[in-house]
């Protein structure tokens, strides 16, 4: 486990209008995380409209049409500080057309806040976010049950949600899920505890999230994408092979043996470069050059492992894929796979079942593929490529499908 020192990515997420990005603005303002200026900027939106208080959601909502229309479109990073841990948040779009922006803000979470209607239960919308984390493998995940003061604190409701919840995540998900009522307009349990829901014997959210465990990617099996080679010559005249690129998980260390894969060929780090300077060890993260101590065959989309803890390749996958794009799937249809570095064309050849996120059922014997629709596929690729099941490692054990013509990112994968 990480120290809770460290920095924790975490998402809002969960149906339109549900108070996400109020929530992140109470987070921000209660912990004396908002820049002055920043604050002076808001009281003059407020002025020059019809508004009365001020609005925690303009925070987060920087798009002018956000602002216009009350929503969020786009996915918001925001960071700040406690004593205690360094946060980055992504607050995700609830609007069933912008699921997409919420799958880009699920990708690099540890953790989801997945908010709730206390007056609506657990909404469509709001079960498709869950399924998406649960699917993203996000290890940490807290129903917050927002709105409490519009039911009076009331600890029923509050009870009777959870309970609706439980039995849908044990339909499919075994990790156990976390649930806080809170009221994000007027911060009930959100940095501090609330006196008005004495009922609730539980942490405020903040205090969640700086003692939430996370797992760090330098912990994992060691994996360097290749992104770039060339050949290059030290101050000594002597030549290497230099692998440019960054370490996706686990560790090198200079002088170790490492495998290219997927061609198999066995070789030694000789050097360790980050910006010019020589480095005995580089870990998940950093971008750096590895100087090969053989002459061989490396190209861009390589995978760089240790000798110990070989990936898995084919050029025939199984996948559980998003698809995120306004046109429907086509069986005929090529499209550009890229995974980590590497890209290459392939072809869907099969859809063994779509899921149905209301009651989790698998749709089977389905020829299609509508935007926003999650199905398990079988895929073709040209070439073969090395890779780990998602489970194992979220970074190599990804992908994204691209149009070929207008390059638009269609789909999200998941190897299974």
């Amino acid at each position: 486990m990480l120290e809770s020192s460290q920095s924790l990515r975490f998402i809002t997420c969960g149906s339109v209008d549900n108070g996400k990005s109020t929530l992140i603005g109470r987070l921000l303002l209660d912990s004396k995380s908002i820049f002055e200026d920043h604050l002076k900027d808001m009281q003059t939106i407020i002025r020059n409209s019809t508004q009365s208080s001020l609005d925690l959601s303009l925070l987060t909502d920087g798009l002018k049409e956000e602002r216009d229309k009350g929503i969020t479109i786009d996915v918001a990073y925001r960071y700040f500080t406690t004593p205690k841990r360094k946060f980055i948040i992504a607050d995700c779009p609830g609007h069933f057309e912008y699921t997409r922006n919420m799958v880009t803000g699920a990708s690099s979470s540890n953790a989801a806040l997945i908010l709730v209607d206390a007056r609506n239960g657990l909404e469509e919308q709001t079960k498709r976010h869950f399924f998406i984390t649960s699917l993203l493998g996000i290890p940490n995940i807290v129903f917050c049950v927002n709105k409490m003061d519009l039911v009076d604190y009331d600890e029923t409701v509050f009870l009777t949600l959870c309970n609706q919840i439980k039995e849908y995540c044990s339909k499919f998900m075994k990790n156990t899920v976390r649930f806080i009522p809170l009221s994000a307009l007027f911060g009930e349990n959100v940095v501090d505890r609330s006196t008005l829901m004495n009922w609730y014997h539980g942490p405020s959210l903040l205090s969640v999230l700086e003692t939430m465990g996370i797992s760090g990617d330098e912990n994992m099996e060691a994996r360097f994408q290749v992104q770039f080679v060339s050949r290059f010559f030290d101050n000594e005249g002597v030549s290497y092979i230099g692998c440019y690129g960054r370490v996706v998980s686990g560790h090198f260390r200079k002088g170790e043996k490492i495998q290219v894969m997927p061609s198999g060929l066995i070789t030694t780090i000789k050097k360790i470069i980050v910006f010019k300077k020589n480095v005995k060890e580089a870990f998940a993260p950093m971008s750096v050059i590895l100087a090969l101590d053989k002459s061989i065959n490396v190209r861009r989309g390589d995978m760089i492992v240790n000798m110990n803890d070989r990936p898995l390749f084919a050029n025939e996958l199984t996948l559980m894929l998003c698809w995120l794009d306004d046109c429907n799937f086509d069986f005929n249809q090529e499209y550009i796979l890229r995974h980590s570095s590497d890209e290459q064309l392939a072809k869907v050849t099969k859809i063994f079942y779509k899921i149905n996120v209301n009651n989790l059922e698998k749709i089977e014997r389905e020829k299609n593929l509508k935007i926003n629709e999650i199905a398990k596929v079988q895929i073709k690729l040209k070439n073969i490529i090395s890779y780990d099941l998602y489970i194992k490692n979220r970074t190599t054990g990804s992908l994204i499908l691209i149009d070929k013509i207008s390059k638009n990112t269609i789909a999200a994968g998941m190897i299974c």
